[in-house]
């Protein structure tokens, strides 16, 4: 509802209010009672009162004030502010967007624990949504680590304690039965994503169970702040089985259920209902994103639903196609095509084992070879050492397909050694797993070797950047998941690239739903990542750079969705019809923009 349709509702409801509330006094005062403040006292013993009909009774500036989405603060016009009962509920000076966004930028910078600026960043975005990301997207190299990793990961750590108010949906087992009303209950009915974790394996931290809603509100600010999907048009998901995490269960604190992670059949009627809800409730069109569930959850649910829903794992897709379209910019430096290097993973779980999945579908594709052939040039370790043939029996089901004919290798060295590859890829959340010796014997076999360090948080990276140039006497191309700082290595400047998944999501997201799309097929992805390897300049590569800056995002993120909507309407994948004729200029053009309007 428009501010100036809200004020005449309120207008006539704060009539209807004061009319019950004089009523009320009266037949008090006939009674010989003492007279009441209506909204205070009465119902506060016996007699139960409606909220919602006490809230509409409040003063109508007042309440649009505390709507974060047209709440303007003090850059409410002295017009707006007659016209809408803001009158002296706010200082006299009138402000500027631009001038807010100066003030708390200088707030923000003055806070020295970066927790603090990601709980600032949340208030903000719970009392003036336009500000928050207005903000976001014009300091989006700063503020990318405050309201995402690493610094998200302790946010989730301490949801409990930093714990405000609700910033999605919860859905835990005691609504078994009834998640299609409980979708009902959220305000907004035009749902196009939502993001949705168990919090099973909440980035390299492990199980945090209801806390995990950090991520799926992190992941949809960036959703409208760097792929211009409306805000109103993403829904934040946490399903709540339970969690394993002693510690959380001993909290006094914990916001989520108290219990032991339910498993097996009863977790999976709980996920069947969600996803039958959902798409009864929102359609066929919804793009349901999963983060962060564990391995054997992950595969399992975005095999089962990739041929009836709309779905994206963002931790086997997403994080593999950032990382394919680093590799394909890289080969600008490193020479050949992909199909000339070979690829060792430390780490296969659901991030590893995707990446090496697309990289070898992409050499498929390009050397018109068997996907199993492309497959031999990719070695994965794990926690028990080189996967190999004769491990095959006692292997997980994904990562049957990387048991190549090998020697057992139990130590990262050793295998590095034994295979000689020319790129290294770490996705272990193992911190410090790429050593002084692994990186050394990389540079020994390799005139430049490509070192991507991508687990997160920071504490979880396999190595810095700073250890990677330096061990490598400046040679190595590197890149991670968390941000690093610039290194000066004998006298030159070297700018880590950052493998982050915000590249790919929201603007691959926007494409599927600027376009209609109704089920995600590979070439999607490979779509998005030969997108996002274009935008790579000359500029970026003469720093060492495979990723372009996050300054140009909005940018990238508009080539990206049109790149993935050309690719759905090729397959027949899209329902938005008939196609736009420029599919750049028609994502710019849906894209959510977070100026203040002018209320009549």
């Amino acid at each position: 509802m428009l501010p100036f349709k809200r004020a005449k509702f309120l207008r006539q409801a704060l009539g209807l209010y004061e009319r019950g509330e004089r009523k009320l006094r009266r037949v008090m005062e006939m009674n010989g009672e003492k007279s009441v403040d209506f909204e205070e006292n009465y119902g506060v013993e016996d007699q139960a009162i409606t909220p919602w009909t006490v809230s509409v009774a409040r003063v109508i500036g007042y309440s649009l004030m505390r709507d974060p989405r047209h709440n303007k603060g003090v850059a409410f016009t002295e017009k707006e502010r007659n016209a809408h009962y803001l009158t002296g509920l706010l200082p006299p000076a009138v402000f500027s967007q631009e001038l807010q966004e100066k003030r708390l930028m200088k707030i923000l910078r003055e806070y020295e624990v970066p927790l603090q600026r990601y709980m600032a960043m949340m208030d903000l975005q719970e009392r003036n949504e336009k500000l928050f990301y207005k903000l976001l997207i014009d300091n989006v190299e700063e503020l990318l680590p405050v309201v995402y990793t690493p610094t998200v990961g302790e946010a989730c750590q301490k949801y409990g304690s930093i714990f405000r108010r609700p910033q999605g949906l919860y859905i835990s087992l005691k609504e078994k039965g009834r998640i299609l009303e409980v979708l009902k209950n959220w305000p907004e009915k035009s749902i196009q994503v939502i993001v949705v974790t168990d919090g099973e394996r909440i980035l390299g931290l492990g199980d945090l169970g209801c806390q995990g809603m950090g991520i799926p509100v992190g992941k949809l600010s960036l959703y409208t702040a760097l792929g211009g999907v409306r805000p109103s048009a993403c829904l934040p998901i946490t399903i709540d089985v339970g969690t394993n995490n002693q510690k959380l269960l001993d909290d006094e604190f914990y916001i989520g259920l108290k219990q032991k992670r339910a498993t097996g059949q009863e977790y999976y009627e709980l996920l069947e209902e969600f996803m039958c809800a959902v798409k009864q409730n929102y359609g066929e069109k919804v793009l349901i994103q999963f983060e962060d569930f564990a391995n054997h959850n992950a595969f399992e649910l975005l095999a089962k639903y990739r041929t009836s829903h709309l779905v994206f794992n963002d931790d086997i897709q997403g994080t593999a196609s950032v990382v394919l379209a680093g590799l394909v910019a890289a080969l600008k430096l490193v020479g050949g095509t992909l199909a000339d290097h070979r690829f060792l993973f430390l780490g296969a779980g659901e991030a590893g084992t995707g990446i090496a999945e697309l990289i070898a579908l992409e050499i498929s594709k390009k050397t018109n070879t068997p996907l199993e052939e492309a497959r031999k040039k990719i070695w994965l370790v794990d926690s028990k050492g080189l996967i190999v043939s004769s491990r095959r029996e006692s292997l997980q089901h994904f990562k049957k397909p990387w048991a190549h004919e090998h020697e057992p290798v139990k130590e990262l060295l050793a295998a590095v050694k034994a295979i000689k590859p020319t790129v290294l890829i770490g996705t272990s959340s193992v911190g410090k797993a790429f050593t002084k010796e692994v990186v050394e014997a990389m540079a020994s076999m390799n005139e430049k070797p490509l070192i991507l360090a991508l687990s997160n948080p920071t504490s979880q990276s396999e190595c810095t950047a700073e250890e990677a140039y330096a061990w490598s006497e400046g040679r190595a191309i590197f890149a991670s998941g968390s941000p690093f700082d610039s290194v000066e290595y004998n006298g030159k400047l070297f700018v880590p690239g950052q493998a982050n998944n915000a590249y790919i999501f929201p603007g691959f997201g926007l494409g599927l739903i600027m376009s209609g799309t109704i089920r995600i097929h590979d070439d999607l992805l490979l779509a998005a990542s030969e997108a996002l390897a274009a935008q790579v300049t000359e500029e970026n590569y003469a720093k060492g750079l495979i990723y372009p800056p996050f300054t140009n995002i909005r940018k990238i993120s508009a080539h990206i969705a049109a790149t993935v909507a050309a690719k759905a309407y090729e397959l027949g994948l899209a329902s938005r019809l008939p196609r736009p004729t420029d599919l750049v200029k028609f994502a710019e053009s849906c894209m959510y923009t977070p100026v203040y309007g002018s209320y009549r």
